[in-house]
């Protein structure tokens, strides 16, 4: 595969330089290998130096003449010798003498007939006369074809492969990356290196990376899964960076379903969304849900149009999401086959990530040299979380940490009890520094512009403006990141590095009552309802709130209530916040404020099953605060909802089954045996009037089957209404078919699928990843 020099590009003199005496000599090996895999097309052994018998990769098997070579046509067949010598000094250039013992070995590698031919790869430079030697000394040792490929080699290589770079993203931050994008990529990729140069300095290619390469060149779309601080984000910002060159792709963070499509541009083929806890941040939320089974569709047709999407979540909120999302939108989310769990890392890749954070975070030489042996320990403890290591490679988070054995397990073993002692241990500037960036739920705006709340949360800190302004700038790059504003879309400003960070200072402010309560009261209502925990023990770190604080934060929410309720998006918040996140005693503390509360909650509207006030009524019904009067009107109106929509969600969802007793089952029932089954005509009808041309036949259609299903499965003893239901549905899949007839039935698939070529790799592991740690 060639690659071709692309229109536009920034025109940055001279060759291009990477800073690889900045990687590890494992990493320095893997890169090397990544290279002559992709210029060769070969499948590759690499072997660690310890026990190479003097070779640090080798190929056999019977060559394939690439159609790109490498400038040289004539190569004769294995096996192979790869050699790599790594230096890290930068500027250095490598002279013949340094190969003494290389040579040494050469020559009893040809003896055995395991070299043929032998190939040096050094990221340092050769000059002509020192290659001259080189190759002569190999030639004299019986070696029948040598090659050297110095850095500059190396570099050119890197810059004229995108595919070579799509699975080697440590290279983006490396080197000047206007030698490789073009102008308009070059500005975005600019703006992104604002806050992930550190994450592509540490990056690990992993199993779980290529498999969402693979997953987004294949179909467009891919959802990374796993537990907190595994590294999804991280992935999916590598995915983001390499869009950008390997892919031409433009670039948009967006934060949920909606912003997806506010920004999709169908003339702007080539468009890459990124969407992080794209169904909640610490807690499934039902609102972001179902404003992704809404937009599906929209959704996958910018992905036929080209786009390609990439989500992630953590793996227990995605359980929680995955029943409403609707699963004929996209089918692939049902085969699971753009799904990618990112938790799995196999004990090389663990190493390689703890010997990246470790050798490139701010700890002095001699705390790694204290360090190193423990760190292979280290590595193997489970559950292993690249964010811990992260944290242990900065003397921020280890100020009190006892460099053994048990020491460093227990760090990576119990990472929250360690973040606690640390956030206490902060000085009051920083602490301010910190609440603030909370406060401001995504991202405190700068330049800082402070508001009374804000003011009021810095003084009862004990810290000043100027203090919190300075503390802002000393924590970014270890507990807090800071984004330039790329675009007239996006601001700049604070906000946590990394989630469990947010979390974990959550914690630290919930053990304080008082500094707590100062902090509900500077909250603004949207971040008061999703940030705040009244009473569950469900898993996800919210802003925990004591019992003794119920009866303030219920005033002040029954205060705001009735002018922050005015849309559908905004209710959906409110009754989230009450279905999910409050104890029965706060319930009963919420309704002695709102007695009409509970009343408000029976207006119920379709679909049952997608509405958070059924959610809401059933907590009240578990706390004891749903009386029969208002039970009544209840089931009055899901009477009226059965048959007029016709919605069967109240025989679906869970929180029907704590509504509704088994005669009130029944009586409605009866009411869609009697009023509905009849009219069945008479409803198909209304939906095909009430059809949009604008909609998608099945999405739009896709619920009324969905609604008659489920009648079906009620009535399966009823032979009588089953034949009925039966037509019903069939009638409805003829108006779906007939609408998509009068539709073009052309659709674009709009990108390239590129397959990773097979790879067959080995390792093995008698010289430790973490020997130049230290160094």
């Amino acid at each position: 595969m060639t690659d071709h020099p692309r229109k536009g590009t920034v025109a940055a003199p001279g060759s291009p330089d990477f800073a690889l005496h900045t990687l590890g000599w494992r990493a320095f090996q893997d890169l090397c290998a990544a290279v002559l895999r992709e210029v060769w097309a070969q499948s590759v052994h690499t072997f660690a130096d310890s026990n190479d018998g003097g070779r640090d990769g080798a190929f056999y098997g019977t060559w394939q003449q690439p159609p790109d070579p490498i400038g040289v046509q004539d190569v004769p067949d294995g096996p192979f010798v790869l050699q790599c010598k790594h230096t890290k000094k930068a500027d250095t250039t490598l002279a013949p003498s340094d190969l003494d013992d290389e040579f040494a070995k050469v020559q009893a590698l040809v003896e055995r007939g395991l070299c043929s031919s032998y190939v040096l790869l050094t990221n340092a430079r050769v000059s002509g006369n020192s290659e001259a030697t080189i190759r002569q000394r190999l030639l004299d040792a019986g070696v029948v074809y040598p090659l050297v490929l110095d850095g500059q080699w190396i570099c050119d290589t890197i810059a004229t492969r995108q595919r070579l770079r799509t699975f080697v993203p440590r290279v983006y931050g490396l080197g000047d990356l206007s030698q490789i994008l073009d102008e308009r990529a070059y500005t975005q990729a600019q703006a992104l290196l604002g806050h992930l140069r550190d994450e592509l300095a540490t990056f690990v290619v992993t199993d779980a990376y290529r498999r969402a390469v693979q997953a987004v060149q294949d179909h467009g779309f891919v959802l990374l899964l796993g537990e907190p601080a595994v590294g999804k984000s991280v992935i999916a910002a590598t995915l983001a960076m390499t869009a950008l060159d390997a892919w031409g792709c433009l670039t948009v963070n967006a934060h949920d379903a909606e912003g997806l499509v506010r920004h999709w541009n169908p003339h702007e083929p080539n468009q890459f969304f990124w969407i992080d806890d794209a169904f909640g941040a610490v807690r499934h939320e039902q609102q972001l849900t179902d404003s992704w089974s809404r937009h599906m569709r929209h959704v996958m047709t910018a992905v036929r149009g080209g786009a390609k999407v990439v989500l992630t979540s953590r793996d227990y909120i995605y359980r929680d999401a995955r029943p409403y999302l609707k699963e004929y939108a996209y089918p692939l989310l049902h085969e699971q086959q753009v799904v990618v769990d990112v938790a799995q890392l196999p004990l090389h890749e663990r190493r390689q990530i703890l010997y990246n954070h470790i050798k490139l975070g701010d700890q002095p030489r001699e705390v790694r040299r204290k360090m190193k042996p423990h760190l292979d320990a280290a590595a193997a403890t489970e559950p292993f979380h690249p964010e811990v290591a992260r944290r242990l490679g900065h003397q921020a988070f280890t100020r009190h940490l006892e460099l053994t054995n048990d020491g460093i397990t227990d760090f990576a073993a119990r990472p929250t009890a360690f973040l606690r002692d640390v956030y206490n241990e902060l000085g009051t500037d920083e602490k301010a520094a910190l609440a603030l960036t909370y406060q401001a739920e995504e991202q405190l705006v700068a330049p800082l512009s402070l508001d009374p709340p804000q003011t009021d949360v810095i003084t009862r800190l004990g810290s000043t403006p100027a203090g919190a302004s300075r503390a802002l700038q000393a924590l970014t790059g270890t507990f807090l990141r800071f984004a330039s504003a790329a675009n007239n879309d996006t601001t700049a400003g604070w906000s946590f590095r990394h989630p469990t960070l947010q979390e974990g200072f959550a914690e630290y402010m919930a053990a304080d009552p008082n500094l707590l309560g100062i902090f509900i009261t500077g909250l603004n209502w949207q971040t008061l309802l999703t940030r705040i925990d009244c009473g569950t023990e469900e898993r996800g770190t919210l802003l925990r709130v004591p019992p003794s604080l119920y009866p303030a934060v219920a005033k002040r929410l029954r205060n705001i209530e009735a002018e922050t309720r005015r849309n559908w998006e905004d209710r959906r918040l409110w009754y989230a916040f009450f279905a999910t996140r409050c104890s029965n005693d706060f319930l009963k503390t919420y309704t002695e404020h709102d007695p009409e509360f509970p009343k408000r909650m029976a207006n119920l509207w379709s679909f049952l099953d997608a509405t958070h006030e059924a959610k809401v009524l059933a907590r009240l019904h578990q706390a004891g605060l749903h009386e029969p009067d208002e039970h009544q009107v209840l089931l009055t109106r899901v009477a009226e909802l059965a048959v007029d929509t016709p919605d069967a969600g109240w025989l679906r969802r869970a929180e029907w089954k704590i509504l509704l007793t088994d005669i009130d089952r029944n009586q409605l029932i009866e009411q869609v045996r009697r009023k509905l089954i009849p009219n069945l005509q008479h409803t198909l009808q209304e939906w095909e009037y009430n059809y949009d041309s604008s909609d998608d036949p099945q999405d739009y259609y896709g619920q009324l089957e969905k609604e008659l299903s489920t009648y079906k499965r009620a009535f399966e003893t009823d032979d009588q209404a089953a034949a009925a239901l039966d037509r019903a549905l069939a009638e409805v899949q003829r108006l779906i078919e007939s609408e998509y007839e009068n539709r073009d039935p052309e659709r674009s698939d709009g990108y390239t699928r590129e397959r990773q070529g097979s790879t067959n790799w080995t390792f093995s592991h008698g010289r430790s990843v973490f020997d130049d740690v230290d160094i």
